[in-house]
């Protein structure tokens, strides 16, 4: 598997790159049409857009960073290497959101109506993105035999045969995920009119998928024994459930009142 898509006068470009640019133009151009379902403004979406985006990629990063740095911290001229992946979705994000917040407040614009039309963008580029850790032969899983990755196409097979041994396509799995959890807030979107439940849908959905298929990865960031995707990934489905009883309750108190 040749995780270089061709070469730029002397500089390669890496399907990694490649695939990730892709998918954030391509969510850029979703929002065009998921923007009318809160009556968004584009120019304001794309604004913030423009000061969220590479914040959260610093923000990736510098997780990634945060929980390997007993590698970085005597390679620190690879922080800032970011060609071959070590990109914390988590990371991302947290600082995208952040930011967005930030700005958004201090515009007077709500948050939650934005974000609303933003995440089916966000799930979509991070589909599309997992395909380039194939191209990177990382986030996979453990060893499995060939009676087992027999059964996935033959250019899966290929990519996941790594030194001799196959192992398992979790970065498959989490793009089949994404894509299902891309149309559900889509439909969610159409249907509901309640700012911050496709937000809120979108981490408790993602969370879910990335607790289980993290579990089957060989690449985790650790802290000690525990799998860090997998507790933020808890914390998200408890927020989801939370913000639901919440939504939930006040619809109650509305009817009754």
């Amino acid at each position: 598997m040749n995780p270089v898509a061709f070469t730029l006068f002397g500089l390669p470009i890496r399907w990694y790159g490649i695939l990730i640019a892709s998918g954030m133009m391509l969510g850029i151009l979703i929002a065009q049409y998921t923007c009318k379902f809160r009556n968004v403004d584009y120019d304001t979406f794309i604004n913030t857009v423009l000061l969220a985006l590479p914040l959260s990629i610093i923000g990736a990063r510098l997780y990634y960073v945060l929980f390997e740095f007993d590698y970085y911290k005597n390679n620190m001229s690879q922080i800032l290497n970011i060609r071959q992946g070590g990109l914390a979705i988590h990371g991302g994000l947290i600082a995208g959101a952040l930011t967005a917040f930030l700005y958004l407040r201090r515009k007077k614009i709500s948050f939650f109506k934005l974000a609303d039309t933003a995440v089916p963008s966000i799930i979509l580029a991070q589909a599309i993105g997992r395909w380039g850790n194939f191209f990177n032969q990382e986030a996979h899983g453990g060893p499995v035999s060939y009676d087992f990755i027999k059964h996935f196409p033959e250019f899966i097979q290929r990519g996941m045969y790594i030194e001799g041994t196959y192992y398992q396509p979790t970065f498959l799995y989490e793009s089949i995920w994404n894509i299902c959890v891309f149309v559900v807030l889509l439909v969610i979107l159409k249907k509901s009119k309640r700012n911050g439940i496709v937000f809120f849908t979108y981490i408790g959905l993602y969370s879910m998928g990335r607790f289980f298929i993290e579990g089957l990865r060989t690449d985790s960031l650790m802290l000690g024994s525990i799998r860090i995707a997998q507790l933020v990934s808890l914390s998200g489905v408890v927020l989801w459930i939370l913000a639901l009883a919440f939504y939930y309750f006040k619809n109650k108190i509305k009817q009754s009142s």
